[in-house]
């Protein structure tokens, strides 16, 4: 493999790239940052990962795909600052969210993208996580964090999706405030700013 330092071969509009750069941020981790657009594998890319997948994490000999895998690696390889609780049950519904984000919402994201979806599909996508979101605002009302005291890799995973709704054609209601709120303390994180593409800074 030609990159001997950490790397990140990342789509810079993928919301999955985006959470690993955004964990890369939080542990002020100097990664190289490579852009490889959907479709687009580099031969550099596919001597890491065979399938020409994104985002693939290298660090030094070793190779990793999979966003949880990648975060999982990323969290255990340099644990500080932590991103996900001490205790094995706090850890547990930490993974459980992940896992929750990733079906509920991330699913429905990829659905409104898809563009061999037609466009009534792709609509009640839309309306669905519009809606989804909005009933969980309360949630947010009574941490700083998703349902923590403190950011972990739940938020992670979540923030990429939230940045990304104006541009998939949705705007949450006044009634989400708390959720309205939890977005506004989080963009504003040194971490989350430095964490995004060119192309994803004008999404909203």
């Amino acid at each position: 493999m030609a990159v001997n330092r950490l790397a990140c071969f990342s789509d810079p509009v993928d919301h999955c790239s985006h959470r690993v750069r955004l964990v890369l941020a939080e542990k002020h981790l100097a990664a190289h940052i490579i852009d490889v657009p959907a479709g687009e594998p580099s031969a550099e890319l596919l001597e890491a990962n065979p399938y020409g997948e994104v985002p693939t994490l290298v660090d030094r000999d070793l190779a990793l795909f999979e966003p949880t895998v990648v975060l999982e690696y990323l969290e255990e390889r340099y644990p500080h600052p932590p991103l996900l609780p001490s205790y094995p049950l706090a850890r547990a519904n930490v993974r459980l969210l992940m896992h929750r984000i990733q079906r509920d919402w991330c699913a429905k994201v990829d659905l409104i993208n898809d563009p061999r979806q037609d466009k009534g599909a792709r609509d009640a996508a839309r309306r669905a996580l519009a809606e989804s979101l909005t009933t969980s605002a309360p949630l947010f009302a009574a941490t700083p964090f998703f349902l923590n005291e403190t950011l972990t890799l739940a938020d992670c995973c979540l923030l990429p999706v939230l940045w990304r709704l104006p541009a998939l054609g949705i705007e949450l209601p006044r009634e989400a405030k708390p959720l309205l709120d939890y977005m506004e303390r989080s963009f504003a994180r040194p971490a989350f700013q430095a964490s995004l593409s060119s192309q994803e800074r004008i999404m909203r």
